[in-house]
């Protein structure tokens, strides 16, 4: 099933994503369940992540997201893990 991670970045934490950005990349490679990500942008600078994960229930994809490294550094003013259904693209 796919999931939704929905995360929003602290105001002024630009620098805590860049400086724990290779370990997030890393957890992606290692964990092998993501499927699609970005980050959101504002005014061109990141603020927010976007990940479709494909996970067995919605417990494990949300043990995914708090596994995150970013969730580890304090990145994130909040995340959402929403079941969600892919239909174009």
């Amino acid at each position: 099933m796919l999931y939704a991670v929905i995360c929003r970045d602290k105001e002024g934490a630009l620098q805590t994503r860049l400086d724990t950005r290779a370990a997030h990349l890393a957890y992606i490679e290692k964990t092998g369940v993501v499927k699609m990500a970005g980050p959101f942008l504002s005014a061109g600078q990141m603020c927010g992540s976007l990940v479709i994960v494909e996970c067995d229930s919605l417990d494990a994809a949300q043990a995914w997201a708090a596994g995150d490294p970013y969730a580890a550094a304090g990145l994130f003013e909040s995340v959402s893990v929403q079941e969600w259904k892919k239909v174009i693209g």
